[in-house]
């Protein structure tokens, strides 16, 4: 086998943008993360949108309030178009 063909393992810490500090090993000493398991809404079971750049404003602008499949507009009757 070659000799130094893999990296050095050593002790990291990853910190969130929430202030959760975890420690474990890795390749990278110190990493930086957006969101971690201690403030994602899958894991603390939290609705809310994480709004990047304005774009779920521009969605909800865009398409306004959306409704459901059975709440579509109906059509006109006969008897209203003749009068």
């Amino acid at each position: 086998m070659k000799a130094d063909l893999h990296p050095t393992y050593t002790e990291a810490v990853i910190q969130c943008n929430c202030g959760n500090v975890i420690q474990t090993r890795s390749t990278v000493s110190n990493l930086h993360v957006g969101i971690c398991s201690a403030c994602h809404p899958f894991f603390t079971g939290e609705q809310r949108f994480v709004d990047t750049a304005g774009r779920v404003d521009k969605f909800q602008k865009r398409f306004g309030d959306a409704k459901a499949v059975g709440e579509r507009r109906k059509k006109p009757k006969l008897s209203d178009l003749s009068a």
